[in-house]
């Protein structure tokens, strides 16, 4: 009966179905293993890639913290101008100390500027103080308003209160109208990402 039940799982080619399967399991296999390869090529092609945006900017703040500003300026400059908003931010607090660069609050302002368009609360926060100060721009209290209340509303936990403080300090300098204007400025306003 055994013999008889193999002569039959036999097709023409006098494998029987057991090793039909085990063939298609090895197929299945070898394909599985290519797809694996082409899987960890890609990984290992497309990955250095993309960590390497995110790693400049981890080297400008690492040469900014070991007090190498002009390492650090040319790190955040090549980013910058690519619309990476951390590097925006980071290159406006270089020219608005003159780290690194010479000091230049019109420089300073316009960076900080498209930083903050791309919805950066840090950028946004100096952006409103230059305003309040006419520093790099003129000043303009309802305009630095705005960018304090975007700034303070978007603020993380630890850094919210303080952003308050100075928030409510320039509000104190402003007309019922003048806050009703920020107010309305800050609710039209949408982040934009660059190009």
């Amino acid at each position: 009966m055994r013999q008889t039940s193999l002569a039959r799982r036999q097709g023409r080619d006098g494998m029987t179905s057991l090793g039909k399967c085990d063939s298609v399991r090895r197929r299945q296999a070898g394909l599985i293993r290519r797809a694996g390869w082409a899987v960890a090529f890609a990984v290992l092609v497309l990955l250095p890639a993309m960590p390497a945006h995110a790693q400049s900017v981890r080297q400008g703040v690492s040469a900014f913290q070991r007090q190498d500003y002009v390492a650090a300026s040319r790190i955040f400059i090549r980013l910058a101008e690519r619309g990476n908003a951390a590097a925006q931010t980071h290159l406006g607090f270089l020219f608005e100390t003159g780290r690194g660069v010479p000091q230049n609050y019109t420089e300073a302002a316009m960076w900080y500027r498209r930083a903050a368009e791309q919805g950066d609360t840090r950028a946004q926060y100096s952006l409103g103080l230059l305003y309040d100060r006419g520093f790099g721009v003129p000043q303009d209290i309802v305009e630095a308003s705005k960018w304090l209340n975007l700034s303070t509303a978007a603020a993380p936990p630890p850094v919210r209160e303080s952003r308050a403080r100075i928030r409510d300090a320039v509000t104190t300098k402003m007309t019922r109208g003048e806050i009703a204007q920020a107010r309305l400025r800050a609710l039209e306003w949408a982040p934009s990402r660059e190009h």
